[in-house]
């Protein structure tokens, strides 16, 4: 990871966030992210692979009082994490760890609701990047299905597991849920009218026996093509962005 930081805002600047400015920076993934877990306050929940913690940091700003740990395996993100929790006056637990081998403690414990944001890019079939915690960040070692199997572990009954992932991975990731998560449903997230869907936003339940469902797209910007400079991100996704507005499931 680069030693040089930046400090960039989220949310209109309620998550102001330190991260490196050459590794794995975050974008507007882990905000949507947050934005769909259907958390209240008090709630116990859990990051996989938090990083400098974008995702944890703007769930804990819309919703209060929540119990917060994270996962985070390489060690500089992981004190990242730490420090932009204490800056952001979020109370969170950070345990740096590999989500394949968790440490006791945290083994014994249960989660309402379990987030994460896995790496994208299949080692077998992508380049790595040149960055070592970029790398980490986006290049897939531990397999999506050890991913999916903690995090069910590690939810209390009818808690709920919800990842962002690439759409080409969807049926891996869906094939890793079978039998370990219920009431699966998918929200497909698309860049403009007309496109394919290049991200799924996916829920499971533990215990959950209802049926799947896949829902329409989310559009994330207005018109069909960008024809000029500025922002044009839908008043959905724009109030999801700045003003921390919830982006549930239908």
């Amino acid at each position: 990871m680069s030693a040089e930081l930046t400090q960039n805002d989220f949310l209109n600047g309620r998550v102001t966030l330190w991260q490196p400015k050459d590794g794995y920076r975050a974008g507007v993934d882990p905000v949507l992210l947050a934005a769909t877990i259907p958390a209240k306050a008090g709630a116990r929940v859990l990051e996989l692979g938090s990083g400098a913690g974008a995702a944890f940091l703007c769930l804990a700003k819309r919703v209060p009082n929540l119990i917060v740990h994270a996962v985070e395996l390489q060690q500089d993100y992981a004190a990242l994490a730490h420090r932009n929790a204490k800056e952001n006056g979020v109370d969170a637990t950070i345990w740096e760890a590999d989500l394949a081998a968790l440490p006791m403690e945290l083994r014994q414990l249960q989660f309402d609701h379990v987030f994460a944001n896995p790496p994208y890019f299949d080692r077998a079939a992508s380049t790595a990047a040149q960055d070592a915690g970029r790398d980490v960040a986006m290049g897939e070692d531990t397999p999506l299905d050890t991913w999916v199997a903690v995090a069910a572990k590690r939810l209390a009954v009818k808690g709920t597991a919800t990842f962002v992932h690439r759409a080409e991975r969807l049926l891996d990731l869906l094939s890793a849920m079978q039998g370990v998560l219920g009431s699966v449903q998918v929200m497909p997230l698309q860049a403009r009218t007309g496109r394919d869907a290049n991200l799924v936003l996916v829920r499971g339940v533990k215990g959950g026996r209802a049926a799947f469902r896949l829902h329409a797209p989310v559009r994330m910007h207005e018109g069909e093509a960008h024809t000029q400079d500025g922002e044009s991100y839908t008043a959905q996704i724009r109030s999801v962005l700045r003003d921390g507005a919830a982006l549930p499931f239908p």
